[in-house]
């Protein structure tokens, strides 16, 4: 590449990147002035920014227009870009004069910087009407005038508030008009050095302006994106310089794979390099130069600190601080929303000023909560990585508010199942109690009024036996019992039933001792035993036996692995399964059993019934075998 060339792809890089810089600042300007936030008055930034924007914008085309060999543009053109140029460190001389107390009172330095650019910018225009080319007179007068301002700055410095800041400002300003004495503009043969100092000496002030005023998105926007090509250029003018130039001009037969496969294998080098490239620069502005945390960690941090969160006030209040430290935010609070509809699929992080958002936590069901962050310090502003982070941490913490409502709606439900189930149990029992207390307790007190004339001592025995019994049911308010402690309930019931009915009422009972602490539900037995009694064998002038027996057998489907089969078997006159069935969904006796079976054990619980009228009445329980450490877990 000759000199020429590269002095040409010189000028359209830098002045396509100063059209670049100074449309970011004076889109930044603009929004900043429409959220209400504070800028110079009078416009001024945004003054420079347009005349930064002139003089770009100008001289591309001018310098375009002549190393692209398209001929001579009109002088016109390049008086208006040299004298955007001219005015632009009299608007920094005006912004770094204006101060609260002196904000439309004289300013004579002021007046001086633009009387100084407007004589500059009329002897451009004099020289075009006369023909000639750019004035050089104009550009000495803005050389010399301007140094004069930099020593008064100098002089100055050490009254006013920011003087370093204002010092830098005004000497880049100046040094971009007068290094246009390193260039002529007639001249085409200047080193391509001379013409980026010359020609290009606005980028530095644009820069040191988005630096100071906008670097987050001076960084966001430009640098990481500027950075990485500029990167990436090194690496392929090293590749050229290294690589392909030593074998330009070289015997084509003295290459085995010709310059070609190496231009070929170098731009595929380059497009596998670019991620890389960019990854690290991006890191590189992130953490050196803007000082941010690293955001994925953050993001991961977030995530399992609120999986120990027990509250949606405790994680909202740790990702609040969490948030705060990762954007140096002066405070980020939460606030709830009363009325609140759901806001999933709506926009979260909204940006209310350059250093202010609102966040929105999409939780499915009210209230709802907003995250308000503020006062950004260190010179930040909410870009595009802070606004994905305040999106995430609110997806994050929106989803685990979430949770701990379903969690503690399913804990509220448990807790009415479980006081329902107990009201239930409960009113079972009375129920069973209701019906044991007044047929049975007429019968057993009219054979004890029986008994006391004709044998006292048995008398007194059923009484005990009656009281005992009694006493027994009412005690009963557990949710289990052991079939042993079952068992003592039927004798007694049983007892007095044998006292009435005397020979007519025969008993077996087959009851291995090892099944007595099994686990059932009390008033299990008794009331399909009372049935028996009433129904099987009271109608029978004969009589009958009742038959008790309990076993155990293998079953793998259950969790204890055993099942409990309980019968009570009369050899009374049995009864039709049809009326049974009926009878049974009007009773209060072996209806509440075997809802209380379904209630405990599900359909691991089951009571079935076989009858004919010859061969009595078969009542079998079928539930799993359980201990008691099993069953207070089951409850």
């Amino acid at each position: 590449m000759n000199a020429p060339d590269l002095v040409a792809l010189v000028h359209l890089v830098g002045f396509a990147t100063g059209i670049a810089l100074y449309g970011m600042l004076a889109v930044m300007i603009w929004r900043g002035a429409r959220r209400g936030a504070a800028v110079a008055p009078g416009g001024i930034p945004l003054f420079a920014a347009v005349l930064g924007l002139i003089w770009n914008a100008g001289a591309l085309v001018v310098f375009g227009w002549r190393d692209f060999g398209l001929g001579e543009l009109s002088s016109w053109y390049a008086a208006l870009a040299y004298s955007a140029l001219g005015f632009l460190p009299a608007v920094v001389v005006d912004a770094a004069t204006r101060t609260p107390q002196r904000h439309a009172g004289p300013r004579p330095l002021a007046a001086f910087a633009y009387g100084l650019s407007a004589l500059a910018g009329f002897l451009q225009i004099f020289a075009v009407v006369r023909h000639d080319a750019l004035s050089a007179n104009g550009l000495l007068l803005l050389t010399l005038g301007y140094a004069l301002v930099i020593l008064f700055f100098a002089v100055s410095a050490r009254r006013r508030r920011e003087s370093s800041r204002t010092l830098t400002a005004v000497a880049l300003a100046a040094f971009a008009v007068s290094a246009l004495h390193l260039s002529r503009h007639s001249s085409a043969n200047d080193s391509w050095v001379v013409e980026l100092i010359g020609h290009h000496a606005s980028l530095p002030l644009v820069l040191v302006i988005l630096y100071q005023d906008y670097r987050f998105a001076l960084a966001d926007l430009f640098l990481k994106r500027a950075l990485s090509v500029l990167a990436l250029i090194g690496v392929v003018v090293s590749a050229y310089v290294t690589l392909i130039a030593p074998l330009i001009g070289r015997d084509p037969d003295e290459l085995r794979i010709g310059v070609p496969g190496v231009l070929l294998t170098v731009w595929i080098g380059t497009a596998l390099l670019y991620p890389l490239l960019r990854r690290g620069t991006e890191r590189f502005v992130d953490r050196v130069m803007l000082h941010r945390v690293d955001y994925r960690r953050v993001r991961q941090d977030i995530a399992q600190s609120l999986s120990a969160a027990s509250a949606p006030n405790e994680a909202l209040d740790d990702v609040c601080r969490r948030l705060a430290s990762a954007l140096v935010a002066g405070s980020v609070v939460w606030r709830e929303i009363p009325e609140f509809a759901g806001l999933h699929g709506s926009p979260l992080a909204t940006a209310t000023g350059p250093r202010t958002a609102e966040v929105l936590v999409p939780t499915t069901d009210a209230p709802g909560y907003i995250l308000d962050v503020a006062s950004l310090a260190a010179g930040r502003r909410l870009m595009s990585d802070d606004i994905a982070l305040l999106d995430t941490a609110a997806m994050l913490v929106g989803r685990r508010i979430d949770e701990l409502r379903v969690s503690e709606e399913r804990y509220e439900r448990d807790l009415r199942e479980n006081d329902m189930r107990r009201l239930a149990t409960e009113a079972e029992l009375r129920a069973l109690r209701a019906q044991l207390n007044p047929h049975f307790l007429f019968n057993a007190l009219t054979t004890v009024g029986h008994l006391i004339t004709t044998s006292p001592a048995r008398a007194i025995e059923t009484l005990y036996q009656l009281t005992a019994l009694l006493r027994a049911v009412l005690r009963r308010t557990g949710d289990f019992v052991t079939v042993r402690e079952e068992l003592q309930l039927v004798d007694a019931y049983l007892a007095i039933e044998q006292t009435r009915f005397e020979e007519r009422l025969r008993i077996e009972r087959e009851m291995p001792e090892e099944l007595g602490d099994l686990l059932v539900p009390p008033l299990i037995l008794q009331p399909i035993v009372e049935n028996a009694v009433k129904h099987g064998i009271s109608p029978l002038r004969r009589g009958g036996t009742i038959s008790i027996r309990a076993r155990v057998e293998a079953d793998p489907s259950v969790d204890s692995g055993e099942r409990l089969c309980l019968s009570v078997h009369d050899t009374g006159k049995g009864v039709n399964m049809n009326r049974s069935s009926r009878d049974r969904a009007r009773g209060v006796g072996l209806a509440n059993v075997e809802n209380r079976l379904l209630r405990y054990y599900g359909p691991a619980g089951s009571l079935h019934i076989t009858s004919s009228t010859d061969g009595g009445t078969l009542v079998e329980l079928s539930l799993p075998a359980t201990r008691r450490l099993a069953a207070v877990g089951a409850t």
